[in-house]
């Protein structure tokens, strides 16, 4: 194993960022993790999936920007 007076910065670099990730993950996690996922969460994608293929299409851009308030 190198010292770090031996590492390029490219190596030190990813190593700290391995390190910040693994700490990162450790304390914060996923919060939904665990969580039971609703029924119609479950069959959402494949309802979609059988819209579009007798094709239907969902919301335009447009429409989506204006119930947002960014139109």
């Amino acid at each position: 194993m190198a010292t770090v007076a031996q590492m390029t910065k490219k190596e030190l670099e990813e190593m700290i960022g391995a390190v910040v990730e693994r700490k990162l993950l450790e304390l914060l996690g996923d919060p939904d993790e665990g969580l039971p996922v609703r029924e119609s969460l479950r069959k959402r994608p494949v309802r979609q999936r059988q819209a579009v293929a007798k094709g239907r299409r969902g919301r335009s851009l447009g429409r989506v920007a204006r119930k947002a308030g960014l139109r």
